[in-house]
């Protein structure tokens, strides 16, 4: 029964190493590619490794967009968007799953189904409303679509309706209003779901494509993805160069992630149970 057990967990594991090989290889490959030079990036067939590491990529990107300023655009809608997207969804989730109003479940309702909505439905509505604000071009046009989400409101309701309602009652008897409850005592007790938010939100609006494509036109309101795809050519593509731009674009991310990679696996694995 052990050699069996024991046979089982090394196909296992060896299933799992196949898994991320997979799923690592394609970083990796964009990693190598861009310290090839051109025509070893188009060489057919492929070479995994470069014959000789090149950095004229990294150099070049940088002249040939304003690189700096579409960096910028990218960090402050990326932080906009997941500061107040994270402050609204929190209070209305609080709102949701710890406050009695009338058509509480109805309206909750109606917001989970904007998620059975595909999102470029909203991209006309949306464009029309940034084009009478006068905020085509701009940066305010990045975020303002992306201050709220069903997904975090839902995900941070299922966590305050874990906690106990005594809580509450304890805060209340003490003198506390809603506000210092919900932002004193309630908060802290769904750190790991904040921060599974965080990341989710960072993540979608720094690589949001999309919407900032289609709102903002001038290379220096641009943010990284709209900006990197300039660089594909009609007839050919400067392919170093389009990898070491997405290089520099996803080390962020990925620091956050392993920044706060605990949270987010509790944050993650607690949501599916919280009731």
């Amino acid at each position: 029964m052990k050699n069996k057990a024991n046979v089982r967990h090394f196909f296992v594991h060896l299933i799992l190493l196949a898994g991320v090989g997979i799923m690592v290889f394609p970083f990796i490959w964009m990693v190598l590619t861009s310290f090839k030079s051109v025509g070893e990036a188009m060489q057919i067939p492929p070479t995994i490794f470069p014959k000789q590491f090149l950095t004229d990529a990294y150099s070049q990107i940088v002249t040939a967009l304003p690189f700096a300023r579409v960096y910028l655009n990218t960090i402050i809608s990326t932080v906009v968007t997941t500061v107040v997207q994270v402050s609204f969804c929190s209070m209305a989730a609080y709102g949701f799953a710890r406050i009695d109003f009338p058509f509480k479940n109805i309206i909750f309702v109606i917001i989970l189904s904007v998620l059975m909505v595909p999102g470029q439905i909203f991209l006309i509505p949306q464009y029309l409303i940034i084009q009478k604000m006068g905020l085509l071009d701009t940066i305010p046009a990045l975020f303002i679509p992306n201050l709220f989400s069903a997904f975090g409101t839902f995900l941070l309701r299922q966590f305050f309706m874990s906690l106990p309602k005594e809580l509450e009652e304890a805060a209340l008897l003490d003198g506390c209003n809603r506000f210092q409850i919900f932002g004193k005592i309630m908060l802290p007790l769904i750190k790991p779901g904040i921060v599974s938010l965080v990341i989710f939100t960072a993540k979608f609006a720094w690589n949001d494509f999309m919407w900032p494509l289609i709102v903002n036109t001038s290379p220096k309101m641009m943010t990284l993805g709209p900006a990197l795809s300039t660089l594909q050519g009609q007839y050919t593509t400067k392919y170093p160069m389009q990898m070491a731009g997405a290089v520099m674009a996803v080390i962020p991310i990925i620091v956050l992630f392993f920044i706060f990679q605990k949270q987010f696996i509790e944050g993650v694995a607690q949501s599916g149970i919280k009731g």
